[in-house]
């Protein structure tokens, strides 16, 4: 596996650098904040990101995608990181296009997927319950209910879930609470009776939601793949998404550090620059060096899952776990070589601090993964 990019990669990543900083700088993110933003998103730039390729990246060209590829995705990713950007991406583009990819039938496909790649719907992902990610412990429940079902529970911290044009949703079907099988995935219609939704702004002015289903009615062509068979799809969604999580902490820990540095080689202390201190090379060194391990850990996890390799899965769960604690601690030693004026709006390493904190916890955090890890190799 070659931890290289192409000349098309290169090309791409030149061309989303500078397409974000040009179309979402961190500024609008604030401006998206002060103005409450009813959406949390500025439509017009999904839609550019639309006709750029973005949201259409993974998805296959009879579909209307141009099929770039995970390590596509996790460039773009990178650079939404490098600038806060606000945008439906991982919600639509990753989770929901790789469920309805992996697990859609034809119908759904043609119906779903084109959509998401021409910027038309916006999808998000109803998994977890709890405080903590833990697929197992799926409580919401689908009976069978004549010719379809009819679901009850909760969803918390459901990506994009207030804007969410369809909702692919995971209750169980069989088995009890904590069980791996018996988990099923529904495509849902936000707007269906006993479906209730209310937005969540989390600390880092994206958009979450919380989802209540009380006796929510759905047909049986609404089961996305095999009855029971969820956990099969929703293991290459999670595995897609937290190695796109990575890349995106990649990117916000990489600015922070770049912010960093650059203050400290204006900031002056006692006379002197204080970037001129050994301690503080010491720190930026060693934070240097823990960025470039942790890129190397982005590129193997999304060439694995391009790859189709068997390993992929446990890839991304490295990847997810180094960069989320890479990532924050260049958003701790940002705030730090900062000083007192790090913990105050007017500079941006706090507001990387907040987003790194809350992508940390997205689709498990550090502890889950190497749990899951120990877990799996007996230890």
């Amino acid at each position: 596996m070659a931890l290289v990019l192409n000349e098309d990669e290169v090309m791409l990543r030149d061309t989303a650098e500078g397409f974000f900083k040009d179309k979402a700088p961190v500024k609008e993110l604030r401006k998206l904040r002060d103005e409450r933003s009813e959406d949390g998103f500025d439509r017009g730039l999904w839609a550019e990101m639309a006709e750029m390729g973005f949201a259409g990246i993974v998805i296959d060209e009879d579909h209307g995608g141009v099929d770039m590829g995970f390590v596509a995705a996790g460039l773009v990713a990178e650079q939404m990181g490098r600038n806060l950007a606000a945008t439906p991406f991982l919600s639509t583009a990753i989770l929901a296009a790789t469920a309805i990819r992996e697990g859609g039938s034809a119908e759904q496909k043609a119906e779903w997927l084109t959509k998401i790649a021409g910027g038309e719907t916006i999808m998000a992902l109803a998994l977890d319950e709890g405080a903590k990610h833990n697929p197992a412990g799926t409580a919401t429940t689908a009976e069978k209910s004549g010719n379809g079902f009819k679901l009850n529970g909760s969803k918390a911290m459901v990506i994009d879930g207030h804007v969410a044009d369809a909702l692919i949703v995971a209750a169980r079907t069989s088995g009890e609470e904590g069980d791996v099988e018996g988990i099923s995935l529904f495509l849902i219609d936000p707007k269906t009776k006993g479906v209730s939704t209310e937005r969540t702004i989390m600390v880092d002015a994206h958009n979450s939601a919380r989802i209540e289903l009380d006796d929510v009615e759905i047909d049986g062509d609404a089961l996305l793949g095999d009855l029971d068979k969820g956990m099969e799809t929703l293991n290459k969604v999670l595995s897609a998404g937290r190695g796109i999580v990575a890349a995106e902490l990649l990117g916000a820990g990489s600015q922070a550090f770049a912010d960093t540095v650059d203050y400290i080689k204006e900031r002056k202390q006692f006379g002197k620059i204080i970037g001129e201190f050994q301690a503080l090379q010491h720190r930026a060194s060693h934070l240097y060096s823990e960025l470039e391990n942790a890129r190397s850990a982005v590129l193997v996890a999304l060439s694995a899952l391009d790859g189709g390799d068997e390993k992929a899965a446990m890839y991304c769960a490295m990847a997810k776990a180094k960069l989320g604690s890479v990532a924050k601690l260049a958003s701790q030693e940002g705030v730090q070589m900062h000083g007192g004026v790090g913990m105050t709006d007017e500079y941006d390493i706090g507001l990387f601090m907040k987003r790194i904190r809350v992508l940390q916890e997205l689709l498990g955090d550090a502890h889950y993964h190497l749990n899951q890890f120990a877990k799996a190799h007996s230890f």
